[in-house]
């Protein structure tokens, strides 16, 4: 695999995003699951209807269903009996005669229009109708939403609560979906210690594994947590060796630059493929990505925010794919810049942001602090990236600026 840092000049993102979309490919194996737990699994085969949505003609409102051409006489209707959603009429409704019928109801033989209640007055069985009844009016007909034997979900679809309402509509209680990776994840370095835990002198919090394993976990990925490991060759090929065996992909963050105590990347050469990237993106130049054992590498930058933007960036959708999805590109929108950006061409510039519909000026957007690749604070707040092409510089206030609004596992 070629290494990128050798070549001069940085790859844009569009390039990286692409190789490595290019050489990743869907994990094997379908698993069962049930309908209300399958919200954000991928389809691993198409689901068709075995019924008809709905499966019968149904009134949509509470009133009476009739002949239609009865009005014509504008004599009243004699009502002979109810129609219940579970307990429908079962006679056969003659002309001169009417039912009382309720929301989605079995529409009564003989019938072809629903009346609504408040167009009605009783005196006992003698229904009196006010206004014009057009044939048809208020039924919900067989099959209108969905035909038995329709296709509701194709393979490759992720299940969205919309879409368990539809499938639950139409009796399927368990799908077949794509099996969900095992993604490794470990960090290294000895100055690295848990949230909760005391510091000594030197030693920082363990940011980044940590907001990795929860990005995985809200990304519906199951997770092989190798924990915090020292700068040590032998634990490094140690730990590398069980992902290679028990993961479907392996992402860290940091150890792979070129300090004395970097022993990720000394141990990844040694053990397997690997191409170390500068990708023309800021924050996030370093990258690594490669294979190990056959199964895919993702090095991340160390800076905290720089790891988070390279995953949400290249990762996400190299991790949609090995799902069985397709990543189909994140959407943009164009906002006004509210405080100018200071920019120099060469990289993608995603600064964070913050945007709203402002009722006089439209929609608008503002940097959130300091922008710096170790200021949590600002991506902490922010709710969307400002996205500056590559070739772009400085831009003012009230320029027009592109915006993509952040989704999980950055927002939601």
């Amino acid at each position: 695999m070629m290494d990128c840092c050798s070549q001069p000049g940085l790859m844009p993102i569009e390039t990286a995003r692409s190789r490595l979309l290019a050489e990743i490919k869907p994990v094997a194996g379908v698993e069962t699951v049930s309908l209300k737990n399958a919200v954000g699994r991928i389809l691993a085969v198409g689901v068709r209807s075995a019924v008809d949505l709905p499966p019968c003609d149904n009134s949509a409102m509470d009133g009476y269903a009739l002949h239609s051409t009865d009005l014509d006489a504008q004599a009243p209707l004699r009502q002979i009996g109810k129609s219940f959603a579970g307990a429908p009429f079962t006679g056969e409704v003659l002309p001169g005669t009417c039912v009382r019928i309720m929301t989605g109801a079995v529409l009564p033989a003989g019938t072809d229009a629903v009346v609504m209640q408040e167009h009605v007055s009783a005196d006992g069985d003698d229904i009196h109708i006010h206004g014009a009844v057009r044939r048809g009016a208020h039924i919900r007909r067989r099959g209108e939403d969905v035909s038995a034997g329709e296709i509701l979900l194709g393979a490759g679809v992720r299940i969205s609560v919309p879409h368990i309402a539809l499938l639950a509509a139409a009796g399927i209680a368990t799908l077949n979906v794509v099996r969900r990776p095992k993604i490794g994840v470990f960090s290294s370095g000895d100055e690295l210690r848990q949230p909760g835990d005391s510091l000594g002198k030197g030693d920082i919090y363990d940011s980044n594994r940590t907001a990795l394993l929860a990005a995985l976990s809200e990304l519906k990925l199951d997770i092989l947590d190798l924990g915090i490991l020292p700068d040590d060759k032998n634990v490094i090929r140690e730990k590398l060796a069980q992902a290679a065996r028990e993961a479907d992909a392996i992402v860290t963050s940091g150890g792979v630059s070129v300090g004395e105590a970097d022993y990720t990347r000394e141990v990844l050469e040694e053990m397997g493929e690997i191409g170390f990237w500068k990708v023309a993106m800021k924050p996030g130049k370093p990258f690594a990505f490669g294979r190990l054992a056959g199964i895919p590498f993702f090095g991340l930058p160390g800076n905290p925010v720089s790891a988070l933007v390279t995953f949400y960036q290249l990762v996400v959708p190299a991790l949609e794919t090995m799902q069985g999805g397709s990543w189909s590109g994140a959407p943009t929108l164009r906002a006004k810049l509210l405080k100018p950006v200071e920019k120099k061409p060469g990289r993608t510039d995603f600064q964070r942001g913050f945007y709203c519909n402002d009722p006089t000026t439209g929609l608008c957007v503002e940097p959130m602090g300091t922008q710096g690749s170790h200021i949590l604070s600002g991506l902490a707040a922010a709710n969307c990236f400002i996205v500056l092409e590559q070739d772009s510089g400085s831009v003012e206030t009230g320029d027009l600026v592109t915006i993509e609004p952040l989704r999980p596992p950055l927002g939601g």
